[in-house]
């Protein structure tokens, strides 16, 4: 039976890391030199308007078990 040749396994992994993070690397230059719209113009909603609006709207319809 043939022996695994671990060296060579190990460089073939090294280089698809290193392939992916060149081509990670080249996307991420090509987003900051080509902005889409819409990707991150507007921040995360945190509960702005909407969150107060929704609980008062889930506080009054939600309860039926009082009078």
């Amino acid at each position: 039976m043939a022996k695994p040749n671990y060296a060579f396994e190990k460089r073939q992994r090294e280089l698809a890391k290193k392939k992916k993070k060149e081509a990670k690397e080249q996307e991420k230059v090509a987003r900051k030199t080509n902005p889409q719209p819409g990707e991150g113009d507007l921040p995360p909603a945190e509960g702005g308007p909407a969150g107060p609006d929704d609980a008062a709207a889930g506080g009054e319809g939600g309860s039926t078990g009082g009078a």
